[in-house]
């Protein structure tokens, strides 16, 4: 795999593939999004939102989660507020996210048949690794949206005046939902 995206790469640059998507640094639209990783979103979200490439901020994770006040999308944010002039804040959940539905006792599970050991995961809990919560899922999508929300409103070092909303996309049609707004 990796042969052939170099391979493209090369080409791509050379034939100056990338001019279409020169932009700055700094948000257009002075927009930043925490969304999901997930495959369907890759070009939906971009689409259905209207935003093009240099618009926006887009951070990306597994189920598009705040999961903690000082992880690495709250860095982010802060650095997209303080360094590129964000001014708003979307949390975009979606329909039909896998992160709904992790099973933490098969995902251990998987981890022992790709190598790692029971001791390991044994022992990482026994050193404070809350695997259910770290890398657990959510019931619901709507909520777990309200939740990011409001851990960023609550959040010390994020100025009050930054709007921050969230949304639910219908991850088939990219129709939005607005569950909490500024």
């Amino acid at each position: 795999m990796i042969d052939e995206i170099l391979a493209y790469n090369r080409a791509f640059v050379t034939n100056k593939g990338y001019k279409p998507y020169t932009t700055s640094k700094y948000p257009d639209r002075k927009l930043a999004i925490v969304t999901c990783m997930d495959t369907r979103l890759i070009e939906l979200l971009p689409a259905a939102l209207g935003i093009k490439n240099g618009d926006a901020k887009i951070i990306k994770n597994a189920g598009g989660v705040i999961v903690h006040p000082f992880g690495s999308a709250v860095r982010s944010l802060l650095i997209a507020i303080y360094e590129l002039n964000v001014e708003e804040i979307m949390i975009i959940g979606h329909t039909d996210c896998g992160v709904g539905s992790i099973d933490i006792e098969a995902m251990l599970k998987k981890m022992e048949k790709r190598g790692i050991s029971e001791t390991v995961i044994r022992d990482l809990g026994y050193c404070g690794i809350d695997f259910n919560k770290w890398l657990g899922g959510f019931d619901d999508v709507e909520i777990s949206v309200k939740e990011s929300v409001s851990l960023l409103r609550r959040h010390p070092l994020l100025p009050k005046n930054i709007e921050i909303h969230g949304l639910v996309m219908d991850s088939r049609t990219g129709a939005l939902s607005l569950v909490e707004k500024n």
